[in-house]
């Protein structure tokens, strides 16, 4: 199967997008969300939905709803109510899901992103709160054969599930969206966002048709909990849905899992419509009233959000679209950032120092960060220390080359942090390692002089009109000078030495 779609026929995607919030107890119950427990310790007569057990809406879940909606300018729905979706699964003991059908909280909303140095927005349809279920575990060892074992710590466990309009076109779209939604929910701080543990999957629904023709049949992929996982399966059920149609065949409305091995989706179930599941309001729960006071309340304790923050960047410190979004990737990067260019004592007003510290930041602190496998607050290098260093680069005490030497010490020191080894201070290493660059002019001259009497033939080709043969000299006495020279000051003075006129010859 190829693996992108034919130009004569559209994708249209939309994501169901399950956040895990990250409150200290579930959704309708007292009971622990911690993750790792030991199997069914954390189930409570409420989450099993014994007799006589009364569920009651967590207030804190409510809230980080209320953070999501305000944070996408949706509606915060003043009155939402509370639904039974009923249908049976091993891992669902209550045979119903405490959800919300026709009245969600969060109701609209805009998700920004940028994608292929573009801004986009994907218009979502609502968000609304429901309880987890529990989670079955295939192929355990049980009396000499395998079982199945139903684990309900998960049950009960509070999400907000995100839905979208049908309106991403590619694979690629769609995870870039994903991975914004992903930041903000971490922003906000309504989520964890870790998607090994099952804290934010997402659920593709795939459809294919001609270009402004209706939508088509859709699959619905479930579960993924992986960005570069979400792009392989809608490329793959996009294709499947194109052979199947060009061969004759007909779509099927199902769910459908993804198998990474494979990299192939296949068949789960058919899939349901609302009306299966016969969604009635619960009994046992009041409407869900949200009183404008407390939305204000919410609102005044929102943090400046990603997008606020990269337009300032690009306003305050002239930073490109794709620099600032990559900056406010996450409260971490912003804040390292901002101590960066505070280190760099007092110069975040002048864009160029801006942009030297986003580029050492997305350059070679993220090559490290990259090739350690560490995440960014873990970095052995410290905000402070890189703003010294973009400083003793811009006063012209190191070169390029010397500032990435003294980077890697500092990043090594780090690794090293036990109070033994090298200094980590920018300075102590670049009077210990003699990295300091050499601007003295009268020295530079002198390198330059010997270095056009060792090397005539460049001297002739570049009088000759070979500008290339400039780069080699240059190299020829940054050798000599040990890599310390100022680059700028040795093209000047080389410039100056081979355009000056020769000498008269004498009379015969």
């Amino acid at each position: 199967m190829s693996s992108n779609p034919a130009s004569s026929w559209e994708i249209v995607i939309g994501l169901e997008t399950h956040v895990q919030l990250s409150t200290a107890s579930k959704m309708f119950s007292t009971a622990p969300t911690a993750f790792g427990a030991a199997p069914n310790t954390q189930a409570s007569v409420v989450d099993l939905a014994l007799p006589g057990a009364l569920p009651v809406a967590n207030r804190a879940a409510v809230e980080r709803a209320i953070r999501l909606g305000l944070a996408i300018n949706a509606t915060i729905a003043p009155m939402s109510v509370f639904a039974r979706k009923n249908y049976f699964y091993p891992d669902l003991p209550k045979g119903y899901q405490i959800s919300q059908f026709e009245i969600p909280v969060v109701q609209g909303g805009v998700v920004p992103f940028l994608f292929n140095g573009e801004m986009r927005s994907v218009q979502l349809t609502r968000a609304h709160l429901e309880e987890d279920a529990g989670k079955s575990i295939h192929g355990l060892a049980f009396e000499g054969g395998v079982a199945t074992g139903i684990d309900l710590n998960r049950a009960g466990t509070p999400l907000l599930e995100v839905v979208t309009e049908p309106v991403m076109r590619s694979a690629a779209e769609a995870a870039a969206y994903a991975r914004a939604l992903h930041a903000l929910v971490m922003w906000l701080d309504i989520c964890d966002g870790n998607l090994q543990e099952g804290s934010f999957r997402c659920d593709a629904n795939v459809s294919v048709r001609r270009p402004g023709g209706a939508l088509g049949t859709r699959c619905e992929i479930k579960n993924l909990n992986s960005f570069r996982f979400l792009e392989r399966a809608i490329t793959y059920e996009a294709q499947r849905q194109i052979e199947l149609i060009e061969d004759g065949g007909t779509v099927r409305q199902e769910t459908r899992l993804f198998d990474p091995d494979r990299g192939e989706t296949r068949t789960m179930r058919t899939k349901e419509d609302s009306h299966d599941y016969r969604y009635f309001p619960d009994p046992d729960l009041p409407p869900l009233v949200i009183a404008p006071a407390w939305i204000e309340q919410v609102r005044a304790s929102l943090p400046e959000l990603p997008g606020q923050m990269a337009e300032r960047f690009m306003r305050d410190h002239v930073l490109p679209a794709e620099d600032a979004a990559y900056l406010t990737q996450s409260r971490a990067h912003a804040a390292y950032f901002e101590a960066c260019l505070h280190a760099m004592g007092g110069r975040n007003d002048e864009s160029h120092a801006a942009k030297l510290a986003a580029n050492w930041i997305m350059g070679e602190l993220a090559a490290h960060l990259n090739r350690a496998e560490l995440e960014l607050d873990a970095s052995p290098v410290s905000a402070a220390q890189l703003g010294q260093l973009i400083t003793r680069l811009q006063d012209g005490t190191l070169s390029s080359k010397t500032a990435r030497e003294v980077f890697a010490a500092l990043w090594d020191a780090g690794f090293r942090c036990d109070g033994a080894g090298e200094a980590k201070d920018v300075d102590a290493i670049i009077e210990a390692r003699g990295l300091r660059q050499v601007n003295d002019t009268g020295a530079i001259a002198a390198a330059v002089a010997a270095v056009l009497a060792a090397n005539p033939k460049n001297v002739e080709e570049y009088r000759a009109g070979k500008a290339k043969a400039l780069n080699a000299l240059v190299g020829q006495v940054m050798k000599a000078s040990g890599g310390r020279a100022n680059p700028q000051q040795v093209g000047e003075a080389l410039r100056a030495a081979l355009d000056a006129p020769s000498p008269s010859s004498p009379s015969a």
